[in-house]
This record gives C-alpha cells, sequence and structure tokens, in this order.
C-alpha cells in the first residue's frame, strides 16, 4: 500500500498532469502486474508499457510522484517497481525540482545505467541512390 502521508493535499494544481497522461485511457494491466507474473511474461509488459511513458508529455511529473509517494506497483513515468526502490535506494531528490514535482528522467536514467530514450525521432538519412554508369 501507498504511504498516503506524503500525498499532497487536494489541490488541482498539483494533479493537473494526470490529465495529459498517455496512459489514460488505456487498460491499466498494462502497468501493473496481475499475481504470480514472473519472468519474460513480466519483461515484456513493463517493456510495453515503458514504450507508452518513453512519449507521453508528463513523464517527468508522473516519475516523480511515484518516487516522492513510494508507489510499491506498477510502471510509473516509465520506471518499473525495481527501478523506483534502486532510485530510492540511491537518491533521486537531486534530479527533482525544488518542489519534488518534476524530475530529470535523463538523469535517473543514467543513475540506473541504461541510456535515455529520446521522445524526438531519430531522423535517418535519405537513402543515397546507386550511381549511374
Amino acid at each position: 500500500m501507498s504511504n498516503v502521508n506524503r500525498l499532497p493535499g487536494p489541490i488541482v494544481d498539483l494533479w493537473e498532469w494526470q490529465r495529459l497522461g498517455a496512459c489514460r485511457g488505456r487498460d491499466s494491466a498494462q502497468f501493473f502486474h496481475p499475481d504470480g507474473e514472473r519472468g519474460s511474461s513480466r519483461n515484456r509488459r513493463e517493456a510495453k508499457a515503458k514504450s507508452v511513458c518513453g512519449s507521453c508529455p508528463v513523464r517527468a511529473e508522473c516519475a516523480a510522484h511515484a518516487l516522492a509517494v513510494r508507489e510499491p506497483y506498477g510502471v510509473w513515468g516509465g520506471f518499473s517497481e525495481a527501478e523506483r526502490l534502486r532510485l530510492l535506494a540511491v537518491g533521486w531528490e537531486d534530479a527533482a525540482d525544488r518542489r519534488l514535482a518534476r524530475v530529470d528522467v535523463g538523469r535517473l536514467e543514467a543513475r540506473l545505467g541504461r541510456p535515455h530514450r529520446s521522445t524526438v525521432p531519430v531522423q535517418r538519412p535519405a537513402a543515397v541512390p546507386a550511381a549511374q554508369h
């Protein structure tokens, strides 16, 4: 169970970000594991959830929320339960803004030893036509 004592009061400005989440309207089963899920099944589900988070406009707010309230379950802001536990152990607050409402996702991913996945598509160079003889 989450520690609700860490949750801020009912101030709409603090929660407005949730309306913009890429996960909004999706099946929550994609983000939260069923009882007994392990191994490759869990890894595949988490990877799919993280791909949704990768393009989310409020990923930084979502990750900050999950870390601040020590959310124990699910994928939040592109970070799994195990990844959030590691971030809590090594520290994450220095990657957050003053109010702990947003985090620098790239810094947190680097702290976990994984490359930051840009939300901007990579431009591939146009194919060069073969030389005509």
